[in-house]
């Protein structure tokens, strides 16, 4: 696995017929390839099924940030991470405000 500080790399997928271009760092790279290999399934086709559950949000999130959440959620559910609550995105906590 590459240094998790890393600017993203944009690579392009077939997603339902459709070519799409993704930006992520390496490590969400490396987590996608690594969880598609676990379900025996290629990641364009991981990548297809995440796209699929994002667009049902509403609001919908982009693919990139949602495949980034969805691996995160997919390691808190495997117990190799704790999700901490949502944070209030209008409070600045996060930004030191």
């Amino acid at each position: 696995m590459t240094t998790p500080y890393h600017p993203p790399v944009k690579r392009s997928l077939a997603i339902h017929g459709h070519k799409t271009s993704i930006s992520l760092e390496p490590l969400f790279w490396d987590l996608l390839k690594a969880a598609a290999a676990r379900e025996g399934i290629a990641m364009a086709q991981l990548v297809a099924r995440i796209d699929g559950e994002r667009i049902k949000a509403d609001p919908a999130p982009g693919l990139a940030g949602a495949i980034r959440c969805w691996l995160v959620a997919a390691q808190a559910k495997a117990g190799e991470v704790s999700p901490a609550a949502p944070a209030d995105a209008s409070s600045g906590a996060e930004s030191g405000q």
